[in-house]
Protein backbone atom coordinates (compact mmCIF):
# COMPACT_ATOMS: atom_id res chain seq x y z
CA UNK A 1 0.00 0.00 0.00
CA UNK A 2 0.89 4.10 -0.24
CA UNK A 3 -0.59 7.08 0.14
CA UNK A 4 -1.66 9.15 -3.07
CA UNK A 5 -2.34 13.01 -3.28
CA UNK A 6 -5.27 13.71 -0.65
CA UNK A 7 -8.58 14.54 -2.36
CA UNK A 8 -12.41 13.88 -1.02
CA UNK A 9 -14.96 11.51 -1.97
CA UNK A 10 -16.96 14.40 -3.95
CA UNK A 11 -14.21 14.28 -6.63
CA UNK A 12 -16.19 10.81 -8.16
CA UNK A 13 -19.57 11.67 -6.05
CA UNK A 14 -20.29 14.89 -6.99
CA UNK A 15 -23.48 15.57 -4.99
CA UNK A 16 -24.64 12.37 -5.82
CA UNK A 17 -24.59 11.06 -1.93
CA UNK A 18 -27.50 10.44 0.16
CA UNK A 19 -27.50 9.98 4.22
CA UNK A 20 -29.37 8.62 6.68
CA UNK A 21 -32.51 10.58 5.72
CA UNK A 22 -32.73 10.42 2.25
CA UNK A 23 -32.22 13.39 1.06
CA UNK A 24 -29.94 13.58 -1.36
CA UNK A 25 -26.83 16.14 -1.13
CA UNK A 26 -28.01 17.40 -4.60
CA UNK A 27 -30.72 19.93 -4.15
CA UNK A 28 -31.63 18.91 -7.67
CA UNK A 29 -32.73 15.46 -7.49
CA UNK A 30 -36.10 14.43 -4.95
CA UNK A 31 -35.53 12.69 -1.94
CA UNK A 32 -37.40 11.08 0.76
CA UNK A 33 -40.53 13.18 0.95
CA UNK A 34 -41.25 13.39 -2.52
CA UNK A 35 -41.78 9.55 -2.77
CA UNK A 36 -43.64 9.50 1.10
CA UNK A 37 -47.41 9.70 -0.38
CA UNK A 38 -46.69 7.72 -3.66
CA UNK A 39 -45.43 4.99 -1.49
CA UNK A 40 -47.91 4.74 1.18
CA UNK A 41 -44.98 5.57 4.24
CA UNK A 42 -45.85 4.58 7.36
CA UNK A 43 -43.53 7.22 9.05
CA UNK A 44 -42.30 10.84 8.13
CA UNK A 45 -39.08 9.64 8.95
CA UNK A 46 -36.95 7.13 6.27
CA UNK A 47 -36.73 3.86 6.35
CA UNK A 48 -33.46 1.79 7.81
CA UNK A 49 -31.28 0.60 4.57
CA UNK A 50 -32.13 -2.82 4.91
CA UNK A 51 -35.61 -2.53 4.59
CA UNK A 52 -37.98 -3.22 1.45
CA UNK A 53 -38.85 0.68 1.86
CA UNK A 54 -35.32 1.98 1.32
CA UNK A 55 -35.20 0.21 -1.62
CA UNK A 56 -38.00 1.29 -3.59
CA UNK A 57 -36.98 5.22 -2.34
CA UNK A 58 -33.56 4.93 -3.65
CA UNK A 59 -34.49 2.98 -7.22
CA UNK A 60 -36.38 6.53 -8.04
CA UNK A 61 -33.80 8.60 -6.94
CA UNK A 62 -31.68 7.08 -9.02
CA UNK A 63 -33.64 7.02 -12.01
CA UNK A 64 -33.67 11.29 -11.35
CA UNK A 65 -29.89 10.98 -10.75
CA UNK A 66 -29.35 8.72 -14.25
CA UNK A 67 -31.59 11.45 -15.97
CA UNK A 68 -30.15 14.97 -14.54
CA UNK A 69 -26.34 12.85 -15.38
CA UNK A 70 -26.95 11.32 -19.14
CA UNK A 71 -30.84 12.32 -20.37
CA UNK A 72 -32.39 9.68 -22.04
CA UNK A 73 -30.11 6.87 -20.00
CA UNK A 74 -31.78 4.24 -19.03
CA UNK A 75 -30.57 2.26 -15.86
CA UNK A 76 -30.19 -1.69 -16.77
CA UNK A 77 -28.28 -2.88 -13.90
CA UNK A 78 -26.65 -2.68 -10.58
CA UNK A 79 -23.13 -2.69 -9.16
CA UNK A 80 -22.68 -2.17 -5.69
CA UNK A 81 -19.83 -1.89 -3.45
CA UNK A 82 -19.71 -2.30 0.88
CA UNK A 83 -18.38 -4.22 3.39
CA UNK A 84 -21.34 -6.06 5.43
CA UNK A 85 -22.46 -8.80 3.67
CA UNK A 86 -25.79 -8.51 6.29
CA UNK A 87 -26.78 -4.73 5.75
CA UNK A 88 -25.25 -3.98 2.67
CA UNK A 89 -26.17 -7.40 1.03
CA UNK A 90 -29.42 -6.96 2.26
CA UNK A 91 -29.50 -3.50 0.97
CA UNK A 92 -28.08 -4.40 -2.49
CA UNK A 93 -30.48 -7.78 -3.26
CA UNK A 94 -33.52 -5.13 -2.07
CA UNK A 95 -32.85 -2.82 -4.33
CA UNK A 96 -31.85 -5.17 -7.87
CA UNK A 97 -35.94 -6.33 -6.71
CA UNK A 98 -36.80 -3.15 -6.46
CA UNK A 99 -35.61 -1.78 -9.86
CA UNK A 100 -36.15 -5.07 -11.25
CA UNK A 101 -32.23 -4.89 -12.03
CA UNK A 102 -29.79 -7.94 -11.81
CA UNK A 103 -26.82 -7.00 -9.94
CA UNK A 104 -23.51 -7.57 -9.00
CA UNK A 105 -22.03 -6.36 -5.26
CA UNK A 106 -18.52 -6.71 -3.99
CA UNK A 107 -18.30 -6.47 -0.04
CA UNK A 108 -15.14 -6.05 1.27
CA UNK A 109 -13.53 -7.04 4.86
CA UNK A 110 -9.62 -7.32 5.08
CA UNK A 111 -8.56 -9.69 7.33
CA UNK A 112 -5.26 -11.77 7.97
CA UNK A 113 -6.43 -14.72 6.37
CA UNK A 114 -4.77 -16.20 3.02
CA UNK A 115 -6.58 -13.84 0.38
CA UNK A 116 -10.08 -15.22 -0.96
CA UNK A 117 -13.11 -14.53 -2.69
CA UNK A 118 -16.03 -16.53 -2.44
CA UNK A 119 -18.98 -15.91 -5.18
CA UNK A 120 -22.66 -16.27 -3.67
CA UNK A 121 -25.77 -16.86 -6.00
CA UNK A 122 -28.49 -14.40 -3.78
CA UNK A 123 -31.36 -15.36 -6.47
CA UNK A 124 -33.33 -12.72 -9.13
CA UNK A 125 -29.86 -12.58 -10.99
CA UNK A 126 -28.15 -11.36 -7.59
CA UNK A 127 -24.19 -12.13 -6.92
CA UNK A 128 -22.38 -11.57 -4.32
CA UNK A 129 -18.74 -11.08 -4.71
CA UNK A 130 -17.06 -11.34 -1.16
CA UNK A 131 -13.21 -10.56 -0.86
CA UNK A 132 -11.45 -10.13 2.03
CA UNK A 133 -8.80 -7.51 0.44
CA UNK A 134 -9.54 -4.11 -0.86
CA UNK A 135 -7.33 -4.77 -3.60
CA UNK A 136 -9.27 -7.63 -5.10
CA UNK A 137 -11.00 -4.93 -6.45
CA UNK A 138 -9.29 -5.51 -9.63
CA UNK A 139 -10.13 -9.06 -9.56
CA UNK A 140 -13.51 -7.77 -9.19
CA UNK A 141 -13.59 -5.67 -12.09
CA UNK A 142 -12.34 -8.49 -14.46
CA UNK A 143 -14.92 -10.90 -13.11
CA UNK A 144 -17.46 -8.29 -14.47
CA UNK A 145 -16.14 -8.93 -17.76
CA UNK A 146 -15.79 -12.32 -17.56
CA UNK A 147 -19.63 -12.10 -16.73
CA UNK A 148 -20.56 -9.96 -19.90
CA UNK A 149 -21.68 -7.78 -17.28
CA UNK A 150 -21.30 -4.60 -19.31
CA UNK A 151 -20.20 -0.97 -17.03
CA UNK A 152 -21.64 1.61 -19.04
CA UNK A 153 -24.69 4.23 -19.65
CA UNK A 154 -26.89 1.62 -18.48
CA UNK A 155 -24.81 0.82 -15.15
CA UNK A 156 -25.64 2.53 -11.89
CA UNK A 157 -22.63 1.88 -9.15
CA UNK A 158 -23.77 2.05 -5.66
CA UNK A 159 -20.68 2.79 -2.73
CA UNK A 160 -21.46 2.59 0.69
CA UNK A 161 -19.53 5.59 2.39
CA UNK A 162 -19.07 4.25 6.03
CA UNK A 163 -16.02 1.62 6.06
CA UNK A 164 -16.17 1.19 2.50
CA UNK A 165 -15.61 4.44 0.86
CA UNK A 166 -14.02 6.09 3.68
CA UNK A 167 -12.40 4.18 6.97
CA UNK A 168 -12.16 1.00 4.75
CA UNK A 169 -13.33 -2.25 7.03
CA UNK A 170 -10.28 -4.20 8.24
CA UNK A 171 -8.23 -1.79 7.45
CA UNK A 172 -8.73 1.95 8.83
CA UNK A 173 -12.60 1.63 10.60
CA UNK A 174 -11.21 1.60 13.79
CA UNK A 175 -10.28 5.95 13.32
CA UNK A 176 -14.29 6.09 12.67
CA UNK A 177 -15.67 3.96 15.46
CA UNK A 178 -13.02 5.97 17.77
CA UNK A 179 -15.08 9.15 16.58
CA UNK A 180 -18.19 7.82 17.19
CA UNK A 181 -17.22 6.93 21.29
CA UNK A 182 -15.10 9.89 21.21
CA UNK A 183 -18.17 12.09 20.86
CA UNK A 184 -20.29 9.65 23.33
CA UNK A 185 -17.75 10.62 25.75
CA UNK A 186 -17.61 14.41 25.27
CA UNK A 187 -21.36 14.53 25.39
CA UNK A 188 -21.76 12.91 28.72
CA UNK A 189 -19.16 14.32 29.89
CA UNK A 190 -20.55 17.74 29.07
CA UNK A 191 -23.80 17.01 30.29
CA UNK A 192 -23.13 15.51 33.67
CA UNK A 193 -19.97 18.36 34.68
CA UNK A 194 -18.57 17.47 37.74
CA UNK A 195 -20.83 14.31 38.69
CA UNK A 196 -19.03 12.53 35.37
CA UNK A 197 -17.62 9.28 36.14
CA UNK A 198 -15.53 8.30 33.19
CA UNK A 199 -15.27 4.65 34.63
CA UNK A 200 -18.59 4.00 34.98
CA UNK A 201 -19.79 5.12 31.75
CA UNK A 202 -16.76 3.05 29.60
CA UNK A 203 -17.96 0.25 31.51
CA UNK A 204 -21.83 0.33 30.49
CA UNK A 205 -20.72 1.61 27.16
CA UNK A 206 -18.58 -1.95 26.55
CA UNK A 207 -21.65 -3.87 28.21
CA UNK A 208 -24.23 -2.63 26.17
CA UNK A 209 -22.47 -2.26 22.80
CA UNK A 210 -22.94 -5.86 22.15
CA UNK A 211 -25.05 -7.98 20.18
CA UNK A 212 -26.37 -9.42 23.66
CA UNK A 213 -28.43 -5.99 23.99
CA UNK A 214 -29.66 -5.88 20.67
CA UNK A 215 -32.83 -6.59 21.02
CA UNK A 216 -32.95 -3.90 23.57
CA UNK A 217 -30.70 -1.47 22.02
CA UNK A 218 -32.02 -1.98 18.57
CA UNK A 219 -27.96 -1.37 18.00
CA UNK A 220 -28.55 2.47 17.95
CA UNK A 221 -26.16 3.78 18.92
CA UNK A 222 -28.39 7.02 20.12
CA UNK A 223 -30.15 4.73 22.27
CA UNK A 224 -27.06 2.92 23.42
CA UNK A 225 -25.33 6.48 24.40
CA UNK A 226 -28.66 7.59 26.21
CA UNK A 227 -28.51 4.60 28.19
CA UNK A 228 -24.61 5.23 29.29
CA UNK A 229 -25.77 8.69 30.20
CA UNK A 230 -28.24 7.69 32.42
CA UNK A 231 -26.16 5.27 34.14
CA UNK A 232 -23.25 7.30 34.37
CA UNK A 233 -25.81 9.79 35.77
CA UNK A 234 -25.98 7.68 38.86
CA UNK A 235 -29.88 7.16 38.52
CA UNK A 236 -29.51 3.62 37.91
CA UNK A 237 -26.25 1.16 38.80
CA UNK A 238 -24.95 -0.85 36.01
CA UNK A 239 -25.58 -4.21 37.79
CA UNK A 240 -28.75 -3.51 38.38
CA UNK A 241 -29.92 -1.65 35.29
CA UNK A 242 -28.62 -4.83 32.98
CA UNK A 243 -30.87 -6.61 35.65
CA UNK A 244 -33.45 -5.10 34.68
CA UNK A 245 -33.19 -5.56 31.01
CA UNK A 246 -32.23 -9.30 31.76
CA UNK A 247 -35.82 -9.82 33.53
CA UNK A 248 -37.62 -8.31 30.94
CA UNK A 249 -38.70 -5.24 33.02
CA UNK A 250 -37.36 -2.76 30.09
CA UNK A 251 -38.10 -4.98 27.10
CA UNK A 252 -37.05 -2.45 24.92
CA UNK A 253 -36.03 1.18 24.47
CA UNK A 254 -39.08 2.84 24.63
CA UNK A 255 -39.89 1.13 28.23
CA UNK A 256 -36.88 2.29 29.38
CA UNK A 257 -37.83 5.97 28.28
CA UNK A 258 -41.47 6.01 29.86
CA UNK A 259 -39.96 4.70 33.19
CA UNK A 260 -37.04 7.23 33.01
CA UNK A 261 -39.69 9.88 31.78
CA UNK A 262 -41.35 9.46 35.23
CA UNK A 263 -38.15 10.17 37.47
CA UNK A 264 -37.45 13.22 35.22
CA UNK A 265 -38.06 15.81 37.98
CA UNK A 266 -35.02 14.51 40.34
CA UNK A 267 -32.62 15.20 37.42
CA UNK A 268 -29.93 18.26 37.12
CA UNK A 269 -31.23 20.62 34.78
CA UNK A 270 -29.01 19.99 32.07
CA UNK A 271 -30.02 16.46 32.26
CA UNK A 272 -33.58 16.87 32.53
CA UNK A 273 -33.62 18.91 28.83
CA UNK A 274 -31.70 16.08 27.22
CA UNK A 275 -33.43 13.51 28.54
CA UNK A 276 -36.74 16.13 27.38
CA UNK A 277 -35.24 16.33 23.76
CA UNK A 278 -34.82 12.55 23.37
CA UNK A 279 -37.93 11.37 24.47
CA UNK A 280 -40.00 13.92 22.42
CA UNK A 281 -37.65 12.77 19.28
CA UNK A 282 -38.36 9.18 20.08
CA UNK A 283 -41.90 9.92 20.81
CA UNK A 284 -42.35 11.08 16.90
CA UNK A 285 -40.68 8.33 15.66
CA UNK A 286 -37.32 10.05 14.98
CA UNK A 287 -34.16 7.44 14.94
CA UNK A 288 -31.58 9.80 15.15
CA UNK A 289 -33.22 11.30 19.26
CA UNK A 290 -29.94 12.31 20.45
CA UNK A 291 -29.04 14.99 18.50
CA UNK A 292 -26.76 16.83 20.59
CA UNK A 293 -24.01 13.57 20.55
CA UNK A 294 -24.85 12.79 16.59
CA UNK A 295 -23.63 16.66 16.20
CA UNK A 296 -20.78 15.95 18.25
CA UNK A 297 -20.06 13.05 16.78
CA UNK A 298 -19.68 14.93 12.85
CA UNK A 299 -17.21 17.62 14.88
CA UNK A 300 -14.98 14.83 15.86
CA UNK A 301 -15.48 12.64 12.62
CA UNK A 302 -14.22 15.78 10.79
CA UNK A 303 -11.33 16.87 12.60
CA UNK A 304 -10.16 13.03 11.85
CA UNK A 305 -10.16 13.31 8.05
CA UNK A 306 -7.08 15.42 6.34
CA UNK A 307 -5.68 16.38 9.79
CA UNK A 308 -1.95 14.92 9.26
CA UNK A 309 1.25 16.87 8.14
CA UNK A 310 2.29 15.58 4.87
CA UNK A 311 4.66 12.92 4.54
CA UNK A 312 3.60 10.61 8.44
CA UNK A 313 3.97 6.90 7.95
CA UNK A 314 1.15 4.98 6.67
CA UNK A 315 0.92 3.23 10.05
CA UNK A 316 0.11 6.95 11.35
CA UNK A 317 -2.63 7.72 8.78
CA UNK A 318 -4.09 4.57 9.35
CA UNK A 319 -4.59 4.44 13.27
CA UNK A 320 -5.33 8.61 13.61
CA UNK A 321 -6.87 9.77 10.38
CA UNK A 322 -10.03 8.60 8.52
CA UNK A 323 -8.75 8.23 4.85
CA UNK A 324 -10.13 7.33 1.52
CA UNK A 325 -9.98 3.69 0.08
CA UNK A 326 -7.19 4.17 -3.00
CA UNK A 327 -9.18 0.88 -4.35
CA UNK A 328 -12.74 2.39 -4.13
CA UNK A 329 -11.95 5.60 -5.73
CA UNK A 330 -9.47 4.09 -8.48
CA UNK A 331 -12.64 1.65 -9.32
CA UNK A 332 -15.26 4.72 -9.53
CA UNK A 333 -13.36 6.70 -11.63
CA UNK A 334 -12.51 3.95 -14.26
CA UNK A 335 -16.42 3.03 -14.15
CA UNK A 336 -17.27 6.76 -14.06
CA UNK A 337 -15.17 7.34 -17.22
CA UNK A 338 -17.13 3.98 -19.25
CA UNK A 339 -20.47 5.98 -18.44
CA UNK A 340 -21.60 4.32 -14.93
CA UNK A 341 -23.55 6.30 -13.14
CA UNK A 342 -21.49 6.80 -9.42
CA UNK A 343 -23.85 7.28 -6.41
CA UNK A 344 -22.98 7.60 -2.11
CA UNK A 345 -24.98 5.79 0.07
CA UNK A 346 -24.95 6.37 3.88
CA UNK A 347 -26.70 5.12 7.00
CA UNK A 348 -24.81 7.65 8.89
CA UNK A 349 -27.38 9.94 10.34
CA UNK A 350 -27.44 13.34 8.84
CA UNK A 351 -26.16 14.94 12.05
CA UNK A 352 -22.93 13.59 11.48
CA UNK A 353 -22.64 14.03 8.28
CA UNK A 354 -23.26 17.55 7.09
CA UNK A 355 -22.54 20.59 9.55
CA UNK A 356 -25.16 22.86 10.88
CA UNK A 357 -26.05 26.24 9.15
CA UNK A 358 -23.90 27.90 11.87
CA UNK A 359 -20.93 25.38 11.41
CA UNK A 360 -21.25 25.38 7.21
CA UNK A 361 -20.33 29.33 8.27
CA UNK A 362 -17.46 28.88 9.66
CA UNK A 363 -16.34 26.73 6.66
CA UNK A 364 -17.26 23.17 8.08
CA UNK A 365 -18.12 20.91 4.78
CA UNK A 366 -20.11 17.77 4.30
CA UNK A 367 -18.09 14.36 5.16
CA UNK A 368 -18.02 13.79 1.39
CA UNK A 369 -16.55 16.91 0.55
CA UNK A 370 -13.60 16.78 2.89
CA UNK A 371 -10.12 16.45 1.71
CA UNK A 372 -8.30 13.56 3.25
CA UNK A 373 -5.93 10.89 2.80
CA UNK A 374 -5.99 8.38 -0.10
CA UNK A 375 -4.24 5.32 0.90
CA UNK A 376 -4.15 1.76 -0.92
CA UNK A 377 -3.24 0.04 -3.96
CA UNK A 378 -3.70 1.02 -7.33
CA UNK A 379 -6.48 -0.77 -9.40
Amino acid sequence: MKSYQRNALSEFLGDFVVYRNLVPVDQRLPGFSDFFHELKMHSQYAPRKSSPEYAKIIIRILAAARTLDTPHAEIKRLIFLGDSRMNDGTAFVNICRAGGWPGIAFIGAENDQPRQTEILDEGDNCTLYLANRWNLLAAFDTYLSQQNFPLDEGTVVLIDMDKTMLGARGRNDSVIDRARVDAAFQTVSAALGDDFDALIFDAAYQRFNHSDYHAFTSDNQDYLVYICLIIASGIYDLDDFTDQVKSGRWSDFGTLLASVNARQAEFPSKLRAIHSDVYACFEVGDPTPFKDFRRKEYQITAAHMGHLESGCSLDIMLNEEIVITQEVRAAALKWRQRGGLIFGLSDKPDESSIPTDALAKLGYLPLHQITTDVVGDGV
